[in-house]
């Protein structure tokens, strides 16, 4: 039983210092032209960059739907490098 518990504390001491990793991971996405995301591994976003023609009216739509694919490449991206750190740190469980 003690062995468990031991276990288990040294899975969440793994966590907690995966996820300290994590956050302290900036990841750039500029999956659009004129946008850019800026990341965590963490999946905090930190800033989003637009360029100023991206802001008139007439491009109204290009943008939402620009910024709509950046945001999602940028979730995306940072998945995979949670992913990726999570493999090597805990090889036996299934990601």
């Amino acid at each position: 039983m003690l062995d468990k518990m031991k276990q288990m504390m040294e899975i969440k001491k793994q966590a907690d210092q995966l996820k300290r990793t994590l956050d302290g991971i900036s990841v750039d996405v500029a999956e659009v032209p004129g946008i850019k995301v800026v990341i965590t591994g963490g999946q905090d976003f930190k800033s989003v960059e637009i360029d100023a023609d991206l802001l008139k009216a007439e491009n109204k739509k290009r943008f939402e739907q620009g910024l709509l694919r950046s945001l999602n490449a940028a979730i995306k991206k940072s998945q995979q490098l949670a992913a990726e750190k999570m493999k090597s740190v805990m090889p036996g469980l299934p990601f």
